[in-house]
């Protein structure tokens, strides 16, 4: 019988031990495993909502791209656009000054070409003038001379008479 207290003994012994040792755990170690889970679970949604953000912000960055992408497309449209419009401002600016400039040149050639028709006018006259005096010094005597210098002065001075002078 000793032997069978001796073996409830230490059955009861071990049950005592083992209701420890489930008391122990469940006082000590449950609520630290439980509180090490809700800080790595606190981590966990942490990370997962870092994660979700950084899903949100690079699709707004993509979206920011794509819009910054149409943004240069209408630029470079717009600079083009702009470009082409300078050009033919330009060229219209060329064309005016080129016709004004043919004009001017028209209009000097012309003037130009009055101001020779009068020199060619002026040397011929000379010219004339020139071979008149030659042909009349042969043909005119000192009588002839006379008479006609005589004639004129006499036209001169009818003429003053009748105008008053």
């Amino acid at each position: 019988m000793l032997e069978a207290v001796s073996q409830y003994s230490q059955i009861i012994g071990a049950i005592v031990f083992v209701i420890a040792i489930v008391w122990l755990f469940r006082k000590f170690v449950l609520p630290a495993l439980a509180a090490y889970e809700q800080t790595k679970n606190a981590e966990i949604a942490d990370a997962e909502a870092r994660r979700e953000k950084m899903k949100a912000d690079v699709g707004a960055a993509r979206g920011e791209v794509e819009a910054a992408g149409r943004d240069a497309v209408a630029i470079e449209a717009r600079a083009a656009a702009d470009a082409a419009a300078e050009h033919d401002r330009i060229v219209a600016a060329a064309k005016d000054d080129a016709a004004r400039i043919v004009r001017n040149a028209e209009g000097e050639l012309e003037r130009a070409r009055m101001s020779a028709r009068a020199a060619l006018r002026e040397d011929l006259v000379r010219k004339a003038l020139e071979s008149a005096r030659t042909a009349a010094t042969a043909r005119v005597d000192a009588q002839t001379n006379a008479r006609l210098v005589g004639a004129t002065i006499d036209d001169v001075e009818r003429e003053r008479a009748g105008t008053g002078i």
